[in-house]
């Protein structure tokens, strides 16, 4: 059976052979219509989240795995600290994230997510959560386990390229 993607590629569904060298632009396509589709999904997901962009977002998603200062968060969302600064300040009057001085370094400003910023995050990902969950539903049983294996896959090597900040559970 052939499926047709959102990018006119056309790929095979059953197909359980190995991509060759020649195959990789397929498969780039492939992925590329699917990473549509998980971008409609975050973005469904933030829907309720009142004022939080995606890149904003993914800020509360960094700051709900541990408190950091503002070099540490502009470095790990590969953005400079002036536009880290102006999306904590926005964060910040949204009450969904707190600036804190520790009392061992009053040099430091350590950021963390408030009750309502952890909150956001546990809603979106529930949402989330819901969302994939739908998508994978209509994908026939015999597939799912091919499409987390190849989900896994590339976890994965974003992760060897880049880091684990963009492969963290959101």
């Amino acid at each position: 059976m052939s499926i047709r993607l959102t990018t006119g590629v056309k790929a095979d569904a059953d197909s359980t052979e190995a991509a060759g060298p020649g195959d990789l632009e397929r498969v780039v396509d492939a992925v590329l219509a699917s990473s549509r589709a998980l971008v409609a999904v975050s973005a469904r997901s933030i829907a309720g989240v009142a004022g939080v962009t995606l890149p904003q977002y993914r800020m509360l998603v960094v700051l709900s795995a541990a408190p950091t200062n503002l070099s540490g968060l502009a470095r790990v969302l590969d953005v400079a600290p002036s536009t880290a600064m102006r999306m904590v300040d926005r964060l910040e009057a949204a009450g969904l994230v707190s600036r804190v001085v520790p009392a061992t370094n009053r040099r430091e400003t350590r950021l963390a997510l408030t009750t309502a910023g952890k909150r956001a995050v546990r809603t979106v990902t529930a949402r989330r959560r819901r969302d994939l969950r739908a998508v994978i539903e209509r994908i026939p049983v015999e597939q799912r386990a091919h499409v987390a294996v190849a989900m896994a896959a590339v976890a994965r090597a974003a992760d060897e390229l880049w880091g684990a900040t963009l492969t963290e559970p959101a």
